[in-house]
């Protein structure tokens, strides 16, 4: 079924004179007049490597892995022990402790985010719309620690001792549904699956309400809480997960090395507040970029392995830089999904070798769960988060590890050590999930 941006554009677009490729894929917004702009005005996260954005950046671009042995259980069963935790996080300062306890980690984490997010855009919720107010936040896995220790309380002491909160605890669109009660958003409002590129896929279709008209204000991004027993005994065993490396946590996550051998899961939340370029300079408020375009495809392939030639993945791409109306060289910069696996690391560089061609050896591109560790559903939105960061300030955060080669993977990945550039102009992030979901966003510099 046509969505209704496609339907809306493609009687205004007029004769499409793309490729195959791109009229397959591209949302068919040609004349970008006919939508609303939309902005950044809040960026936030919390991972391992920072409780907050600005700290996290300081670590990213120092190469400060988050990794470590995994403390929240015993991971001596296990052949992956090492995880990327959210230690000593505050989160009495962002939920009632009564309320906290009601709610699973992941939401818990995401609320974090969304009341940063607001923060750090200065944004007065008693001057906001209420009903042109969204939230978007998704989550790949939901509550599965909730679901985990309930389970264990069901076969070890009965159903009567399982929460009363257990369903709200486990589902995928709790999170959105606290932020918005606590923050008094009335408007869209679901949470968002597809695996890894859960995130990615949050911040894409939220901007679509703004650009139609249909909101003023978006928080959006993805949330994760899956370092437990049950979720790495199934990474494990479907050989997904590094476990050669317990011994060194720091270097075990290796994107794009030539010794790659699986990804470290993490856990944690990122958060963008959008904007119609409109309502935020009504505001006057602080504009960090424009996001600028937005591409979803499927490999329509295999239900875990990417695209073998990045098919799917370029088409992506293709779609985000179409609908942001710029040229490929404008692109600087990528923030990679970069997993620390054989096949994804491969995939994603053909894939954007296939988009931008000779262009591709010039970009600089870098995979930050390096250091993040994969954060599964909540991926997208810290890297979209970090990759509006690098837009503003030209700092690249470096893939570390990268002491290894590997020859078929000959583009520019920032190893190792921070770089600068002056003068970005776009800057891109991308993410795959099981089932064969691509997404991507393009950012654009904002004239200040």
């Amino acid at each position: 079924m046509i969505s209704i941006v496609a339907t809306l554009a493609l009687a205004a677009a007029g004769p499409l004179r793309h490729s195959v490729a791109r009229s397959r894929c591209t949302p068919r917004m040609s004349d970008r007049q006919q939508r609303h702009k939309v902005v950044v005005t809040g960026v936030s996260a919390v991972t391992s490597c920072g409780h907050n954005i600005d700290e996290m950046m300081v670590n990213l671009l120092a190469g400060k892995s988050g990794i470590d042995r995994i403390t929240s259980f015993d991971p001596e069963p296990f052949g992956c022990q090492i995880g990327s935790e959210v230690k000593d996080f505050p989160f009495e300062k962002y939920m009632d402790p009564k309320e906290a306890k009601r709610n699973d980690r992941y939401t818990q984490l995401a609320m974090a985010t969304a009341k940063q997010a607001v923060a750090d855009g200065k944004l007065d919720l008693s001057k906001v719309d209420k009903p042109r107010f969204g939230v978007l936040m998704g989550s790949g896995i939901g509550g599965i620690d909730s679901f985990e220790k309930n389970a264990e309380t069901m076969f070890s002491k009965g159903p009567k001792r399982v929460s009363p909160f257990f369903i709200p605890m486990v589902i995928g669109n709790t999170a959105s549904g606290i932020i918005a009660i606590e923050l008094g958003a009335k408007g869209p409002n679901f949470g968002v699956v597809s695996a890894c590129a859960t995130g990615t896929h949050a911040i894409g279709e939220a901007a679509k309400y703004i650009e139609l008209g249909l909101a003023d204000v978006m928080l959006c991004g993805g949330s994760e809480a899956a370092v437990t027993p049950l979720s790495y005994a199934g990474f494990c065993n479907m050989r997904a997960m590094c476990t050669d490396m317990n011994d060194d946590p720091k270097g075990s996550s290796r994107p794009f090395d030539a010794k790659r051998s699986g990804f470290i899961m993490g856990e944690g939340s990122g958060t963008l507040l959008l904007e119609s370029e409109a309502h935020a300079k009504a505001r006057g408020a602080r504009i960090y970029c424009e996001l600028a375009g937005y591409g979803a495809t499927c490999d329509a392939h295999h239900i875990t392995a990417p695209h073998p030639e990045g098919e799917g993945l370029a088409a992506a791409l293709e779609a985000a830089i179409v609908q942001a109306g710029i040229a490929k060289s404008d692109v600087g910069y990528i923030n990679a999904h970069g997993t620390s696996t054989p096949f994804n690391d491969k995939f994603e560089t053909m894939a954007i070798k296939r988009t931008f061609g000779e262009h591709a050896k010039r970009l600089k591109i870098s995979s930050t769960k390096s250091m993040t560790g994969h954060l599964l559903g909540a991926a997208g939105a810290i890297e979209a988060a970090i990759s509006v960061k690098v837009l503003a300030s030209g700092d690249i955060p470096p893939t570390i590890n990268l002491n290894d080669p590997d020859p078929e993977l000959d583009l520019d990945y920032v190893p190792n050590t921070m770089q600068h550039v002056d003068g970005l102009k776009a800057v891109m992030t991308d993410n795959l999930g099981f089932g064969g979901h691509n997404a991507a966003l393009l950012f654009t510099k904002y004239p200040q």
